[in-house]
C-alpha cells in the first residue's frame, strides 16, 4: 500500500451522517408537523430517484443516483423516527400538567450524576433522568421519557446514576427544545430510593476514591483537576481554575473524550499483544475494558461519540479491514443520533464531532504546508492539530458561550507536552486507589509537576488582556465568526488581499489595544458602583473614598466576588450589607473577609432561613468582625457613603414557615447619593413588597437601579415607572435556569426609556460619572475593557 493511499479518505458515509444530523435537528426545532412532512418529502423523492437510477444503469450516473438514494432514504428515516419522538413529547401527560405548573409523584431514573447549580434558594443540583411512571388519578401509570430535576443538595447530591427514586415536584416547561418532557423542580429529599445497579456503585466507588486520593496526595487546585482531565469529573474543580480554563481555551481538557478512549484501548492492546493473545481475545477485552471506562466516566456525548468510534475500530479489526477514521466518525454520528436523538442539539456532542472531523480532515494537510515551508515535523504537525481544532470549533464556542478565545492555540500548544502523561499518570493513580488508596495516592503526587504546569498555562493565557473577546451568542454569533474566518481564510491564501488584511489587522490593534485593553485599565478612574459578575447572584461594591468601599451582598461563591474585590484593589471594607440571607447573596462571605479588614456586617430584620442566619454569624465572628441589623427609616453612615434604609415596610412574618417563603420581600432596600446620580439597591425586593412601598409613598426615585431579584417576572411595571431609572443594573448568571431577566420586565425598561447593564453579558460593571453629569458604564470580561 503507497502512502497516497493511505492519505485518501473514505467519505462515503459522510453524507449520510450529515443528513441524519440535519433532519433531526430540523425535527427538534420545528416539531413532529414539520418532521413528519419532511419524511414524506424525502420519501417522494427517493422514489423518483429510484425510478432515474434504473433507467440510468451501472455506470457513473446509476452510482450517484445510488448513493442519493441512500441519503435520502435514511434522511426519511429518521424525520419519522424524529417526528415520533417529538410527538410523544408533544402529547405526554407530564407536558400538560408543565403548561399548568402542577405538581406531580413520578418516579424517575437519574442518567448522569448531579450537577451543582447556582440557586437563590440554597446548594441545588441538577439531575438529567429518565421518567419511569408518575401517578394519574391517585393510580401509577407507566411512563417514559427525558426530564431535567431541579433539587436541593441534601438529600439529592449523592444519587448515582440507575439508583430509581420517588418523588413529588412542581412540574414545567422545558428550558429549550431537546426532547425533554418537562422540568422538575423539588424541595424535599426523595420519598424513596432503591439501591443503584452494582455496575453503578463500583464505578462510584472509583470516582470516589480517585477523588479523594487525588485531595489527599494534592493541593486543591490540582486535586480538582485531575479527577476532571481523566473521568471528565469536575466537582471539586475551583471556580477560578474552570474560569481560566474557558478563557484560555482548554475547556476539552476536562472532558473526556477521544484522547482518553485512544490511550485506554491502545494501553490494552499493548499489553494484550505482549501476553501473545489472539486478535478476538484482544478485541474483546479491549470492548470490556472500554465499556468500563465510559460507566466510570458517564456517558457525557463525547464520550459516547469516542466510544463509538473505538467500537468501530475494534470491528474493524476483527474482520480484517484498515480502520479509517472518517467511517468510524460517520458510523458514530448515525448511531447514537439513532439512539438518542436529542444528540443533535447539543454542544457538547458538536464540539466532539466537529474536532474529530477537523484533525482527520484538516490537520494532515496544513501540517503538510507548514512542513513543506521548512517546519519540523512535531512541531508542525502540533501547531497544526492545535490550529484545526480551534479554527472548525469556533462557530459552534460562539453559539454556545458568546465568547472567542484568542490565545486558545497557543494555550493549547503550550499544554500539548504534558496532557498524555498526565492522562496515563491518572488512569494508573485511579486504578491503584480502588485497589488500594495509599497507592492512589502516591500515583496522584506524580501528576503533580505536570498539573501545575497546566494550571500556570491556563491562569496566564487568560491573564492576557483581551484573551477572550465577546460575540453574540446564538445563531448570529456562529454565522459572524464563521464569516469572519471565511475572510481571514481567502485572505491567507491570496497574496494582494493578504497584504491589505495585515494592513487592516494591524490598523484595527493599533486603536483597539490601547482604547480596549491598555485605557482606561480597570477599575476605571471615578467608579462608583461596580456590580461583580459573580454568576446568579448579586455582589455589588460602593466607593466610600480613600481606597476603602461598601459591599451589598457577597454573592453565590466566595471566590468570585474574591477575585471581583481584587480586580478593584478593595483591601478595606468599611461595611457589608446583607440585603436578605438567601445563599446567591450570602455564600460569597468568606471571600469578602478573607485578608481584609471588614468594619462590620449588616443584616436586615429577617432572620430567616435561620441556618443561613447562624452561618453569616459565625463567619462573621470567627473574622472578629461585628454584625448588627438595621431596618426601615435608619441611616447607615459608613466611609464617606450614607444609605437610606428604604425598606422592608412590610412587616416580619411571624411564622418561621411563612418567613423562609417571604425572605425577598424582606430585602433591604437601600438608597445612596453618589456622584453618578443617586443609586437604588432593591435586593430581591419581590411585587408585594414593591407595591407597599409605593403605598407607604417612600422616594423610591432614583438615577441608577439595580433590577430586583436578577430582572424577574416579579417586578411591576409601576415600580419601575415609579423609579424612572436612567440606567438599570442587571445583576444575572448566564445560561441561568430561571429565564432571568424576563423578557417583559426587559421590554418594559424599554418603553421607560432606561439602558440596561447586564453582569450575564458585560461581566463586571463599572458605574461612573461622565461629562455633563452623565452616566458612564464600563465593562470588564474575562480580561477585555469596554466602555
Amino acid at each position: 500500500m503507497t502512502s497516497a493511499e493511505v492519505r485518501v479518505l473514505d467519505l462515503r458515509l459522510l453524507p449520510s451522517a450529515l443528513t441524519c444530523w440535519a433532519v433531526t435537528l430540523f425535527g427538534i426545532e420545528c416539531g413532529w408537523r414539520a418532521a413528519l412532512w419532511l419524511a414524506a418529502a424525502a420519501g417522494v423523492a427517493a422514489a423518483v430517484v429510484a425510478g432515474f437510477g434504473r433507467r440510468a444503469g451501472a455506470g457513473a450516473r446509476g452510482t450517484v443516483s445510488a448513493g442519493l438514494l441512500a441519503v435520502l432514504l435514511i434522511g426519511a428515516g429518521f424525520a419519522a423516527a424524529v417526528a415520533a419522538r417529538e410527538h410523544a413529547v408533544a402529547v405526554h401527560p407530564l407536558a400538560a400538567a408543565a403548561a399548568r405548573g402542577d405538581h406531580a409523584s413520578v418516579t424517575l431514573t437519574p442518567v448522569d450524576d448531579p450537577r451543582p447549580v447556582r440557586s437563590p434558594t440554597g446548594d441545588t443540583v441538577l439531575i438529567r433522568a429518565a421518567l419511569d411512571s408518575m401517578e394519574i388519578g391517585g393510580a401509577e401509570v407507566a411512563a417514559g421519557g427525558a426530564v431535567l430535576l431541579f433539587a436541593p443538595a441534601d438529600g439529592w447530591g449523592e444519587l448515582l446514576p440507575g439508583q430509581r427514586v420517588r418523588l413529588r415536584a412542581e412540574v414545567g416547561v422545558p428550558l429549550r427544545r431537546d426532547l425533554t418532557v418537562a422540568v422538575l423542580r423539588a424541595d424535599a429529599p426523595p420519598r424513596a430510593v432503591a439501591r443503584p445497579p452494582w455496575p453503578q456503585r463500583a464505578a462510584g466507588q472509583i470516582r470516589h476514591r480517585f477523588a479523594a486520593a487525588s485531595a489527599a496526595a494534592l493541593p486543591p487546585e490540582p486535586a480538582g483537576l485531575l479527577p476532571g482531565l481523566v473521568v471528565g469529573d469536575v466537582s471539586a474543580l475551583p471556580a477560578g481554575v474552570r474560569d481560566d480554563f474557558t478563557t484560555a481555551g482548554l475547556t476539552h481538557l476536562t472532558a473526556v473524550s477521544g484522547a482518553n478512549v485512544s490511550i485506554l484501548i491502545g494501553a490494552v492492546l499493548l499489553v494484550l499483544r505482549a501476553a501473545t493473545l489472539g486478535p478476538r481475545t484482544c478485541v474483546l477485552v479491549a470492548a470490556l475494558a472500554l465499556a468500563a471506562f465510559v460507566i466510570v466516566a458517564r456517558p457525557s456525548p463525547s464520550v459516547l461519540r469516542a466510544a463509538v468510534m473505538g467500537v468501530v475500530g475494534l470491528l474493524a479489526m476483527v474482520t480484517g479491514r484498515r480502520k479509517q477514521a472518517m467511517p468510524a466518525l460517520g458510523a458514530a454520528v448515525i448511531v447514537l443520533l439513532a439512539w438518542q436523538p436529542a444528540l443533535a442539539v447539543n454542544f457538547g456532542f458538536a464540539l466532539s464531532v466537529a474536532a474529530t472531523a477537523a484533525l482527520v480532515l484538516v490537520a494532515p494537510s496544513w501540517a503538510l504546508r507548514l512542513r513543506a515551508r521548512g517546519w519540523p515535523r512535531y512541531l508542525a504537525e502540533a501547531v497544526a492539530v492545535a490550529a484545526a481544532a480551534h479554527v472548525v470549533t469556533v462557530p459552534i464556542v460562539a453559539a454556545m458561550s458568546g465568547t472567542v478565545s484568542t490565545v486558545a492555540i497557543a494555550a493549547n500548544l503550550a499544554a500539548a507536552p504534558v496532557v498524555a502523561v498526565v492522562t496515563v499518570v491518572g488512569a494508573l493513580a485511579a486504578v491503584g486507589a480502588a485497589v488500594w488508596p495509599p497507592l492512589g495516592e502516591l500515583l496522584a503526587h506524580a501528576a503533580a509537576p505536570p498539573l501545575w504546569w497546566l494550571l500556570w498555562v491556563a491562569r496566564h493565557a487568560a491573564s492576557v488582556p483581551g484573551a477572550s473577546v465577546t460575540v453574540p451568542a446564538g445563531l448570529a454569533g456562529s454565522v459572524l465568526t464563521a464569516a469572519a474566518l471565511l475572510m481571514l481564510g481567502v485572505a491567507v491564501r491570496v497574496r494582494r488581499v493578504r497584504h491589505l488584511a495585515a494592513a487592516v489587522v494591524l490598523g484595527l490593534a493599533a486603536v483597539w489595544v490601547p482604547v480596549r485593553v491598555v485605557w482606561p485599565g480597570w477599575p476605571v478612574q471615578g467608579w462608583v458602583l461596580v456590580a461583580c459578575d459573580v454568576g446568579q447572584g448579586d455582589a455589588l461594591v460602593l466607593a466610600a473614598g480613600d481606597g476603602a468601599a461598601v459591599v451589598v451582598d457577597a454573592g453565590p461563591d466566595p471566590q468570585l466576588v474574591d477575585g471581583c474585590l481584587d480586580r478593584l484593589g478593595v483591601r478595606r471594607v468599611t461595611a457589608v450589607v446583607l440585603t436578605h440571607l438567601h445563599a446567591d447573596h450570602v455564600v460569597g462571605l468568606p471571600g469578602v473577609l478573607r485578608g481584609r479588614w471588614v468594619g462590620e456586617v449588616v443584616i436586615g430584620p429577617m432572620r430567616e432561613p435561620a441556618y443561613r442566619f447562624r452561618q453569616v454569624r459565625d463567619q462573621a465572628a470567627a473574622a472578629g468582625v461585628p454584625l448588627r441589623s438595621t431596618a426601615a427609616g435608619s441611616e447607615l453612615r459608613t466611609g464617606r457613603l450614607t444609605m437610606r434604609v428604604l425598606g422592608p415596610t412590610l412587616p416580619v412574618p411571624r411564622d418561621p414557615a411563612e418567613g423562609a417563603d417571604r425572605a425577598n420581600d424582606q430585602s433591604l432596600v437601600l438608597a445612596v447619593d453618589t456622584a453618578a446620580g443617586r443609586i437604588l439597591l432593591t435586593g430581591d425586593v419581590e411585587a408585594d413588597g414593591q407595591r407597599d412601598l409605593l403605598r407607604d409613598r417612600v422616594p423610591v426615585v432614583a438615577d441608577i437601579l439595580k433590577l430586583p431579584h436578577h430582572g424577574s417576572r416579579t417586578t411591576t411595571p409601576e415600580f419601575l415607572r415609579a423609579v424612572g431609572a436612567r440606567l438599570v443594573v442587571v445583576s444575572v448568571g448566564a445560561g441561568n435556569t430561571f429565564g432571568h431577566p424576563n423578557p417583559g420586565v426587559l421590554a418594559e425598561i424599554e418603553r421607560i426609556g432606561a439602558r440596561v447593564a447586564r453582569t450575564d453579558r458585560g461581566g463586571d460593571i463599572a458605574v461612573s460619572r461622565a461629562g455633563g453629569g452623565a452616566t458612564a458604564v464600563s465593562h470588564r470580561r474575562r480580561g477585555t475593557i469596554v466602555r
